[in-house]
């Protein structure tokens, strides 16, 4: 039996085939392509450089923006591995028309565009909108820490620069009295290292002068924006952490922010995206115990969201648990407490500042001679209990998941799963820009582009996703054309104007008709 054979690289053909019959007719670079010429790009602040007078002229941002999908699609994220696909990746070449820009040029668009890209991907959101993708009902947020260009040897706090200066001290003293007993040999050899100590000893008070004018507790070399952040335990890694918000009804992501913070913060800003991205606030929100901040659960509940933030296991301030204060309940009406013995505390009414919130402090005179005294506090005299300002925010949060405990259970399911995707399966666990805050947020925009695509792409189907995006470009043409119109504004009153525009009246004709649109 024989081999399969292919075809004789020398064999002449006489009906050639197009670059177009190369790719297939449901290949996801066909819905990259009518997806990016769906969007007004100009309009959402990508850098129109064609005014530049000098030089060549510039690529349109289109096709720079199609090769960057196409790459995350595909886990090319480097410049220079995308400058490389564009003269040998046949797909690439039908999606930017056979270009073939530098690296520099792809890696100055990632560069200039932070916040065009954003609304690129607000634009993937929009279209699984359109396509009943998201339910806003349930939402899921949390965030997760990619490492940046920063090793941890190039990170600095106070405390690391003061113990490298104390080191080199110690050394520059043990090499200054070496030097007053060694011969005229070693002396050429001990000065050298003295030389060697002083010169980082500049450097490290080089940087201690940066990080005081900075303001900042810690500052990275490399990387200056990026911070040594807790990723899990008592490991701790220098990077960047990027908050999501997930819908979950098919668990796509609908905002992501990049920060050099921890959550603690995060839960307002998060709150009030998620309200203008689903054009309501009667959602349900889960967030895990890192958010759990009262001011920020209380500002979330004013907005009207339902908040289901996961309460940390108490400090155990009792010698018995069950008088713990999170035992002893408080009865609004009347501004008092009952302690699980049946004494009620009270307040005289002030507020007390303490080092974050403003208090109010309960007690009774009672404590004193209580039976239960031993188990219920190790005072002295009485138990305090201090109630601040935002308590009532936690108590309607506590019993938000007490009464829906099925709520708060599918948070892990929900936005750890395009986490995973994202840095296990696809290994974008690190940031692949570097110098600010902004690069970054670029680099993690097309991650997120690309997972929404794809998540789009899976559920809805290649086929049908390529009727719905003709429609879109379709639209897109006729609104530009419409608003350029003379008026009165009616394309059969200005057949001459479209052909002028060079726009093919007869193709758009036959385009309409076939998605059953009025032309």
């Amino acid at each position: 039996m024989n081999y399969i054979k292919g075809f004789d690289r020398k064999q002449t053909v006489l009906i050639p085939q197009t670059i177009d019959q190369l790719i297939d007719i449901n290949n996801p670079v066909r819905f990259i392509d009518s997806f990016v010429n769906s969007l007004d790009l100009i309009s959402f602040g990508f850098k129109d450089t064609r005014n530049n007078k000098n030089g060549r002229p510039p690529y349109h941002p289109a096709d720079l923006l199609k090769m960057y999908i196409y790459g995350y699609l595909n886990k090319i994220r480097s410049s220079r591995a995308l400058e490389k696909e564009s003269k040998r990746n046949i797909e690439l070449i039908w999606l930017i028309k056979g270009l073939t820009p530098d690296h520099n040029t792809i890696s100055n668009f990632r560069k200039d565009n932070p916040k065009a890209i954003k609304k690129v991907f607000r634009a993937t959101v929009t279209i699984a909108k359109n396509l009943n993708l998201i339910g806003g009902i349930l939402l899921a947020g949390d965030g997760t820490k990619l490492r940046a260009q920063n090793s941890k040897k190039n990170n600095y706090n106070q405390k690391k620069i003061d113990r490298h200066l104390a080191y080199i001290e110690n050394k520059l003293a043990e090499y200054c009295a070496a030097l007053e007993n060694a011969d005229q040999n070693n002396k050429k050899v001990i000065e050298t290292k003295i030389a060697k100590q002083n010169r980082h000893k500049k450097e490290y008070q080089a940087i201690e002068k940066q990080l005081k004018k900075s303001g900042e507790k810690q500052i990275s070399t490399s990387d200056p924006q990026a911070r040594q952040l807790v990723v899990r335990g008592v490991i701790t890694e220098v990077c960047y952490n990027i908050q999501s918000t997930v819908d979950a009804k098919n668990k796509l992501p609908i905002d992501y922010q990049v920060t050099n913070q921890n959550d603690k913060k995060a839960l307002v800003g998060m709150t009030e995206k998620a309200i203008d991205i689903i054009g309501n606030s009667t959602f349900n929100f889960v967030l895990d115990k890192g958010y759990y901040t009262a001011e920020q659960i209380h500002k979330a509940q004013k907005t009207g969201i339902t908040t289901h933030v996961c309460i940390p296991n108490p400090a155990a301030n009792a010698p018995d648990k069950a008088y713990n204060v999170s035992e002893v309940k408080y009865h609004k009406e009347l501004d008092y407490y009952t302690c699980p013995a049946g004494q009620i505390l009270k307040s005289n009414g002030n507020w007390y500042n303490k080092r974050v919130y403003r208090v109010k402090q309960y007690k009774t005179k009672n404590c004193e001679n209580c039976s239960v005294k031993n188990l219920c506090t190790k005072a002295k005299y009485q138990k305090i209990i201090e109630r601040h300002e935002f308590s009532e925010a936690l108590e309607i949060n506590k019993s938000n998941i007490a009464k829906n405990p099925e709520i708060y259970a599918q948070r892990q399911a929900l936005v750890e799963h395009p986490f995973g995707t994202m840095k296990r399966q696809w290994g974008f666990d690190y940031i692949m820009t570097k110098k600010s805050i902004k690069r970054a947020s670029s680099d993690v925009g097309f991650i997120f582009i690309a997972y929404n695509l794809k998540r789009i792409m899976n559920i809805i189907g290649i086929e049908k996703l390529m009727k719905i995006m003709t429609s879109l470009t379709v639209h897109f043409i006729f609104k530009k054309l419409i608003y350029k119109l003379p008026k009165p504004k009616n394309i059969f009153n200005n057949i001459y104007f479209l052909q002028t525009q060079n726009i093919d009246i007869i193709l758009l004709n036959l385009k309409c008709k076939k998605l059953n649109l009025d032309f």
